[in-house]
């Protein structure tokens, strides 16, 4: 009998899970749709799409170079984001562990805000992403020292924050010093995250990378299983723990320090995303990690679309409406977690 009962929890469960990846898949669909109808130029759904086919005129230009890259982008920064989230909590066992909370977006922010300081952008376009992955890649590093060191749940939230403060800081002293008002016009445009004008070259750096730093959130997903039951639990089912931290460490750098190159600092939406939707897929980071990717498009294609609906000038960016989003859902969840310890 408790077999039988276990058995149709299982498949209630595995159920859930699939009606909610078709059900998010669907929403992704439609979201992207409206996303490529959504603009200034007022053009037929019937002439966009013949634009976006043929390429010639007015309508293949803005379906191609400006439509299709905006909607693609979104897609590609909030699965960066979401899947980067979930690893994040499962690699330091921590529900508030995300890309935002823990200074790796702030630091790829930096990075790319140092590659314009400098000028590096405009010489080279593949300098700008690369200083972006390097500052990910250094607060993530920090941050894996700390795991490894024992650090507790809230000291690695506080060296997180520690790290984002300090990013910010420093950021906030290159626009202060910019000679140049392009450059600095660029600084704030990273600081605060945006879709806004953004090209196929944009999308071909952020895909390609982004694509490698889920893979390598993939590939650990079963170790980082195995941490959920501690360290030693780990080691002792012959999981190599120092390669599943290192590729996690890697992946979301890759990924994180992709979509803050092309969209700028977009925060909350690793925190706000593996959070919903683990009551429908469960605890475990491997069942967790593509959905969180796929829900993170889809959230960051909806904070899109709100953007240009509510001030359609473009003077609202992506980053605040994420971080008006996901600041209250962070306290939310502080306070919940201090109610159950």
């Amino acid at each position: 009998m408790a077999s039988t009962t276990s058995v149709a929890t299982w498949r209630t469960a595995s159920d859930r899970a699939r009606l909610t990846t078709l059900a998010l898949a669907v929403l992704g669909v439609g979201l992207f749709g409206v996303s490529f109808l959504l603009g200034p130029a007022d053009l037929a759904p019937g002439t966009l799409f013949a634009g976006l086919m043929s390429g010639e005129g007015p309508a293949g230009v803005i379906a191609r170079e400006i439509r299709l890259p905006r909607a693609a982008l979104a897609l590609v920064v909030g699965a960066a984001l979401g899947a980067s989230g979930a690893a994040l909590q499962g690699l330091f066992r921590n529900p508030l562990a995300e890309p935002g909370v823990t200074g790796v977006t702030s630091s790829a922010g930096l990075g790319a805000v140092l590659a314009l300081y400098f000028g590096l952008a405009a010489s080279s376009a593949f300098l700008l992403p690369a200083f972006a992955i390097g500052g990910a890649l250094a607060s993530a590093l920090i941050l894996f020292v700390l795991s490894r060191s024992g650090a507790g749940a809230m000291a690695l939230v506080l060296a997180g924050v520690a790290i984002a403060s300090l990013a910010t800081a420093l950021t906030a002293l290159a626009l202060s010093f910019a000679q140049n008002p392009y450059a600095m016009s660029e600084m704030v445009l990273w600081m605060m995250g945006s879709l806004k004008d953004r090209s196929l070259s944009d999308l071909a750096f952020a895909v390609p990378l982004t694509a490698l730093g889920i893979a390598l959130l993939v590939s650990a997903a079963r170790g980082l299983d195995a941490l959920t039951l501690g360290e030693e639990a780990a080691r002792s089912l012959g999981v190599d723990v120092t390669s599943v931290r290192g590729r996690v460490v890697v992946g979301v750098a890759l990924a994180t320090g992709a979509a803050t190159a092309a969209a700028g600092a977009v925060s909350f939406v690793g925190l706000v995303v593996p959070h919903v939707l683990r009551r429908f897929y469960g605890y475990e980071p491997s069942r967790l990690i593509l959905p969180s990717a796929l829900g993170g498009g889809v959230l960051v294609l909806a904070a899109d679309i709100a953007v240009r609906l509510i001030v359609p000038d473009g003077q609202l960016l992506l980053g605040v409406v994420t971080a008006m989003l996901g600041a209250p859902f962070f306290l939310w969840l502080i306070i919940r977690l201090r109610s159950e310890s």
